[in-house]
């Protein structure tokens, strides 16, 4: 991908903001009148078409709208959002959640699982290298518009039924040596089924293991980082 500009820089972070927001492509019209670009939709529209050439954007039909490539997810996530931190109370009550369960390990990261998928609205998933797995949270799936296809659902949930491939993408897409990374499906070869999922590996006694929140390509990464971030942190210290 080429370098951005400043201005290609405000218009991709706004509209991957809007598309996060509405999960519909994107307009000229709808930014410039939302968000204070200080151009006209004539530029906008330009340094979209600039943004599609350069693979940050791509048009899924004939409309004007456009939605971000996954290079530009990982870019938004890197490099542009803000991000959102757990509140008091939120922190608080995963504590809570997970207190009593603290002298086992099975019972607590069952709980924390549970619990994240609440925090965050997505599918949570802990493993780890000895083929542990935990999941919840499949039915928070049906919340989001994407996969109001029966078909993208199958697919996701067949890919989650197999261990190998969970094991591959927790231990091998994301590295032990990573502590935290955001991987995307349609990097995977997995066109039809378009997911964002960001893992975090944890250290546990004699276990390693990774933790994290699986939803569509457009989660809300400023709240969704900082949250799969404390869990990890949480688990490794009540569990040291």
């Amino acid at each position: 991908m080429n370098a951005l500009t400043s201005r290609q820089t405000q218009i991709l972070k706004a509209l991957i903001d809007e598309y996060i927001e509405t999960a519909e492509p994107v307009g000229s019209d709808a930014l410039e009148k939302k968000y204070n670009l200080g151009v006209s939709p004539a530029t906008i529209r330009n340094e979209m078409a600039n943004l599609t050439k350069s693979g940050f954007l791509k048009q899924p039909h004939t409309s004007a709208g456009r939605v971000p490539t996954s290079g530009a997810m990982k870019f938004y996530v890197d490099q542009l959002m803000e991000e959102k931190q757990m509140s008091l109370a939120d922190e608080v009550k995963a504590k809570e959640e997970v207190w009593d369960d603290r002298g086992n390990f099975d019972k607590f990261v069952n709980e924390m699982t549970h619990s994240l998928a609440d925090q965050t609205g997505g599918m949570a998933i802990t493993m780890t290298n000895d083929g542990s797995v935990w999941q919840a949270g499949h039915a928070n799936i049906f919340s989001y518009p994407e996969f109001g296809d029966i078909r993208a659902c199958a697919l996701l949930f067949d890919f989650m039924d197999e261990d190998e491939q969970l094991i591959d993408l927790f231990f091998n897409r994301f590295p032990i040596e990573t502590p935290f990374d955001v991987l995307f499906t349609e990097d995977m070869g997995f066109r039809n089924m378009p997911v964002g999922i960001v893992a975090a590996h944890f250290k546990v006694k004699d276990k390693n293991g990774a933790l994290g929140v699986i939803g569509p390509v457009r989660q809300s990464y400023s709240s969704l980082v900082p949250t799969i971030r404390y869990y990890r942190n949480m688990l490794e210290e009540i569990m040291l």
